[in-house]
């Protein structure tokens, strides 16, 4: 799932024009300043990232064989593993890994969590806040290194949130951004990984089987992109692919049954919004395409086999894609006290969440229910971000 942020209408980004695309000051950016009760709360538990003692020879627990012993810590609640990484080198490297999140899945001990970026209500600071599936929040997340940025994505991969790209103004000029930053859920930390072959921003971004692709976006000078490169975690290393066919920007990326999809925005081989959908089949390393998609889109998520968009232009109303067979079904959102609520999305136990984009009392978060029966997809709940809500993205760790 990536940063709906870059899915505004070129009309309302800041900063942007058709064409080719300016960069200025940005009004909405990830955090490197916010303060709150919860960021000091991990600032003071900072030490407990830095790298243990210890070496990789030892056992992970005397007396037991590693795979028992994994199984073992594995079963620990997530909430623990950050004081976890600190006691040795091979309990925080597994604590890392892929493997612990294989082990927890086994185990059906997988938690679900929801990182939503808000902002409050002077659009002046922003931070991540981290909710359950009952809806209570457990932490804010501590600051990411870097600086201030806007226009970048975020995706989550192999339970670790990353956040891409964007650009970033200093002293007036604008500079787009090639630098990957990963924040791990289990031991609330960030880390650095290797930079994109290419800068951008506003680009598409999804995961594949295990792999993370960034196509289209602007770059320097505001120049369109059609260039795409992918990401493997085992080697922290990006690899040009095949470029689209024609650059493509304001897009987002999803993946269905190991594709590649990449819709929305616009493109230099069209007037106004594209409603191309560009498909690349990592096995065969080419690009299709297919011309029945959406455009203008503020909010996208994936449940299952389905992608849900809201259209800058039909906000009250869902579109659903089926990639079976190419096919969209519109699905009216119900009036909740208002005809002009814009949304963001989050998904929590495979349930769409509609957060409002504005604040109104009494207002509730909508629920829709993919899976419940004809007529009772529609509920609302509890949950709510403490501001407005700027991206989410669900976690499992």
């Amino acid at each position: 799932m990536i940063y709906d942020l870059c899915n505004y209408s070129i009309e309302k980004m800041p900063g942007f024009v058709t064409g080719k695309k300016r960069i200025t000051e940005p009004n909405t950016c990830f955090p490197n300043s916010a303060k709150h009760e919860g960021l000091n709360r991990s600032k003071r538990k900072h030490h407990l990232t830095s790298p243990a003692q210890g070496n990789y020879d030892s056992p992970i627990l005397p007396g037991l064989p590693d795979d028992v012993a994994k199984y073992c810590l594995a079963l620990v609640p997530r909430s623990n593993f950050p004081a976890m990484g600190g006691v040795c080198k091979r309990w925080r490297s597994f604590i890392q890994s892929k493997e612990l999140i294989t082990v927890r899945k086994i185990a059906g001990l997988l938690e679900e969590w929801l990182y939503v970026l808000t902002m409050d209500s002077e659009g002046k600071e922003s931070h991540w806040e981290v909710v359950d599936y009952l809806g209570y929040k457990h932490r804010y997340l501590p600051l990411m290194p870097g600086p201030e940025k806007a226009g970048f994505v975020v995706v989550v991969l192999n339970g670790k949130l990353l956040v891409m790209g964007g650009y970033s103004v200093v002293d007036g000029t604008g500079s787009p951004l090639a630098d990957i930053y990963q924040y791990d859920s289990c031991l609330n930390g960030w880390s650095r990984l290797a930079n994109m072959n290419v800068a951008r921003y506003d680009f598409a971004c999804a995961e594949v089987n295990g792999m993370v692709y960034a196509v289209g976006g602007c770059g320097m000078d505001g120049d369109n992109l059609s260039s795409a490169e992918v990401y493997d975690p085992d080697t922290d290393k990006w690899t040009l692919i095949e470029s689209l066919r024609r650059p493509r920007w304001g897009c987002f990326a999803c993946g269905f049954e190991g594709k590649l999809y990449v819709m929305g925005g616009r493109s230099s081989f069209t007037i106004g919004n594209s409603k191309f959908v560009d498909v690349y089949n990592p096995e065969k390393h080419t690009w299709s395409q297919i011309k029945n998609g959406c455009v203008m889109v503020t909010a996208h998520a994936v449940i299952g086999n389905k992608l849900f968009c809201m259209e800058w232009k039909n906000q009250r109303k869902l579109s659903i894609f089926n990639p079976e067979d190419n096919s969209w079904k519109m699905v009216p959102v119900p009036l909740t006290g208002s005809s002009n609520i814009g949304f963001r999305f989050g998904i929590l136990d495979e349930k769409l969440l509609l957060f409002s984009l504005q604040e109104e009392p009494g207002y509730r978060t909508l629920l829709y229910d993919p899976n419940a029966t004809p007529g009772s997809e529609w509920q609302t709940s509890e949950i709510k971000p403490s501001g407005l809500c700027l991206c989410s993205v669900t976690v499992k760790a």
